[in-house]
């Protein structure tokens, strides 16, 4: 496959374009994450998602660490062409680095983040300890 689809992205001036990974199954969004050309090459070629961690400067092959792989169903480019949606099945029910199904388990109540949804499995049983 040639890689010309990549130059219709709209890239930051770090190279870098946003991705929402959704659950291909009940729309869930999952989490926000970043992906270089290679890592959107990646994900295309092995249908794992693939991102850049912008903290350690490197590709981060989702689940890696922890098992917890995406296996991407569908990618699709917004009307812009400068976000990226994963559909994927989410390996394990856990994208959170917390051990929950979501990073998105915070809920603003009355000026408040509240916690909503629980851990289902403790990071230190997911990764270790650090």
């Amino acid at each position: 496959m040639s890689d010309d689809w990549l130059d219709a992205i709209k890239w930051t001036d770090d190279g870098l374009v946003p991705v929402i990974a959704q659950d291909a199954e009940d729309g869930r969004v999952l989490m926000f994450a970043w992906m270089n050309a290679e890592a959107l090459r990646l994900t295309a070629e092995t249908g794992h998602a693939v991102y850049w961690s912008r903290s350690r400067q490197r590709l981060w092959r989702k689940g890696e660490e922890s098992g917890h792989q995406q296996v991407v169903k569908e990618i699709r480019l917004d009307c812009d062409n400068d976000v990226i949606n994963l559909q994927i099945e989410q390996k394990g029910g856990i994208a959170c680095h917390t051990g929950r199904r979501s990073c998105f388990f915070q809920r603003l109540e009355d000026g408040e983040w509240k916690t909503v949804e629980p851990v289902l499995k403790d990071p230190t049983d997911i990764y270790g300890k650090h």
